[in-house]
């Protein structure tokens, strides 16, 4: 193992060997071994192809297999030894305070939830289940004319928050608040309510890989069906939506559960073309409506 190549090479090899899961960051054991080590070397992602073949000295190897072993034995996801994590294009510090952020909200967010929501008439959006605060920031770039309120229950999860505000420089138009739900949330008229809360039911939780147990799981897990905390966001969020606002909930493999539990739901399911499901969109007229029947 003289090279960077080389180590890649051992790496992926020993991550497939172990059965390690991927999905926190790369898909793959070729990506999470260049990543691992990469970091491990503190060389860019997009380190040119010529110091691929360069060979590494007894200290660089060393530093790679440690983060490997780290990876293997331990299952940490690779975003939690790296501490950093893209999310629509921006870089994010995640520890696991936090989770790994990977939502397909991403997508909607790059094109500014167009066509539900003119870009330019936004000027307040709220978040519920910030976590690292990734999409809240997201929303911030996405709506430059917009502030942005995010909240989340633990305290924890809002100083990952917090130090992700203050890297984006976004300390003036997005606020943090400790709130279960809307229970703290200001008294505030939202164009946009945005959530990617628990959702995960219990027989799925049961059966996650080690990977999951360094996630906070009380921000995976969503009782029984899954909709714990969901049903309370779609009961409460008309009282915060504007009259032209709209609700965007991430609900994952708990789609099934959510047309079960809410059959006449106006809900507009999106299909994404960078892959995952489980979003919908609600309008507010037709929440208030749905709720008034």
């Amino acid at each position: 193992m003289e090279t960077l190549r080389d180590m890649v090479r051992y790496a992926a090899s020993r991550f497939n060997e172990a059965g390690i899961y991927f999905g926190h960051g790369t898909d793959n054991a070729i990506d999470e071994a260049a990543a691992l080590a990469l970091f491990a070397l503190n060389l860019p992602p997009d380190t040119p192809e010529i110091y691929w073949g360069a060979r590494l000295t007894g200290a660089e190897r060393q530093a790679v297999m440690d983060l490997v072993r780290r990876r293997i034995e331990q299952r940490v996801p690779l975003p939690y030894i790296t501490n950093q994590i893209h999310f629509a294009g921006l870089p994010f510090y995640v520890d696991e305070r936090v989770l790994v952020p990977r939502s397909p909200l991403a997508e909607l967010i790059e094109q500014s939830l167009q066509p539900w929501v003119d870009p330019h008439s936004v000027s307040r959006i709220l978040e519920i289940g910030t976590g690292s605060g990734c999409i809240a920031i997201a929303c911030a770039y996405a709506f430059p004319q917009a502030r942005v309120d995010a909240t989340d229950t633990s305290y924890a999860a809002l100083e990952v928050a917090a130090i992700n505000i203050q890297r984006h420089g976004l300390g003036d138009r997005v606020r943090l608040f400790n709130s279960d739900v809307f229970a703290d949330v200001p008294d505030e008229s939202y164009q946009i309510i945005i959530t990617n809360p628990p959702y995960v039911d219990q027989t799925a939780m049961d059966a996650l890989p080690p990977e999951y147990k360094h996630e906070p799981l009380n921000a995976l897990a969503g009782g029984d069906d899954g909709l714990d905390v969901v049903r309370r966001i779609v009961d409460g969020a008309s009282r915060y939506l504007s009259e032209d606002g709209i609700l965007v909930v991430e609900v994952g493999d708990s789609d099934d559960a959510v047309a079960k539990t809410f059959p006449n739901l106006p809900a507009m399911w999106v299909e994404l073309e960078r892959g995952g499901h489980g979003v919908f969109i609600l309008a507010a007229t037709e929440l208030k409506n749905w709720h008034a029947a």
